[in-house]
């Protein structure tokens, strides 16, 4: 029986006891999701006529301008969480004490307060301000729920950034300062693109929190695609019944495509990466005989120089 500090093997008689209770919780869990499947089919979810309302023009309309309009956010938000990590990352490692505590303040009292408490109180700010700032009703939630996603996952950006320009070898940094570059020279050439490539895929599962947070749009009455698949389910009735269950499906099915395609390009960056050129170039197998010629020059021994005479 092998052991570790965190981890003991279970025994013969461990492992015959975690079958049991995984195959009974197995069994729970999927009588869980037959008796809620039968009693939604009883109330008449999953008949067919509740699924015939997306064969309307107005329906496939209305989650066509949702799914634009999350994209849309989403853009405009990762852009903008991005630079705003790089901005917090570089002044927590700034040397100027004062920067360090104004970036380290901002960072903890947004990761700290609520998203929906964020958005939500920017929404009211701008409703407030809105005529002297020139913003319509559109505008007030757009960047109400941008500045809101901007501001949450750049604080977590920048701690990811963070982590990753730390954990860049310090030799890498000493011999650049030896080299006479500037501080502002060695983050940028140096830190920020290894931190970055180290810290990629943390990147890409906060831009898929990020695009998941675009939900929250709706309690701002922000027509996003939770809005839009709300209002459907709402203002339909079929069979003396509101279609819950078949716009609620269908629009978990559209966000996790959404999240499984930004995952899918974070693996084909990483991929991608990991294939790039480094190291000693390979010869060239077109020339063979210039390269033995060159060996032969490198490992042929110097001319022996006459006694007494000094060149």
């Amino acid at each position: 029986m092998s052991a570790s500090v965190l981890y003991d093997a279970p025994g013969p008689k461990a492992r015959v006891r975690n079958r049991v209770y995984s195959v009974i919780g197995t069994l729970a869990v999927l009588g869980l999701i037959v008796f809620a499947v039968l009693r939604l089919s009883a109330k008449g979810q999953f008949a067919p006529e509740m699924w015939e309302i997306f064969n309307y023009a107005g329906v496939r309309t209305s989650i066509r301008d949702g799914v634009l309009t999350t994209l849309q956010v989403f853009a405009v938000a990762s852009v903008l969480s991005l630079v705003l990590g790089v901005v917090l990352a570089v002044a927590r490692l700034s040397d100027h004490q004062p920067v360090r505590w104004l970036a380290t303040g901002f960072v903890e009292l947004f990761r700290a307060i609520p998203l929906l408490i964020t958005i939500y109180v920017l929404w009211v700010l701008l409703l407030t301000y809105r005529s002297d700032l020139g913003l319509t009703g559109d505008s007030t939630g757009f960047w109400a729920l941008v500045v809101g996603l901007t501001v949450y996952n750049g604080s977590v950006q920048a701690e990811v950034l963070r982590a990753g320009i730390n954990a860049v070898p310090r030799g890498q940094r000493e011999a650049a300062y030896a080299l006479g570059m500037s501080k502002t020279q060695v983050m940028t050439t140096v830190l920020i693109p290894q931190g970055v490539r180290a810290m990629l895929p943390t990147i890409i599962s906060q831009l898929v929190v990020t695009l998941k947070d675009t939900s929250l749009g709706y309690v701002i009455t922000y027509q996003e695609l939770l809005y839009q698949l709300q209002q459907i389910a709402n203002n339909t009735i079929v069979n003396d019944d509101n279609p819950y269950v078949p716009v609620i499906i269908v629009g978990g099915t559209i966000y996790i495509a959404m999240c499984l395609a930004l995952s899918s390009l974070a693996t084909w960056i990483e991929r991608r990466g990991r294939r790039a050129k480094t190291g000693i170039p390979v010869a060239d197998a077109a020339q063979p005989l210039a390269a033995a010629d060159a060996l032969d020059a490198v490992e042929q021994p110097a001319p022996e120089q006459p006694a007494g005479k000094v060149n």
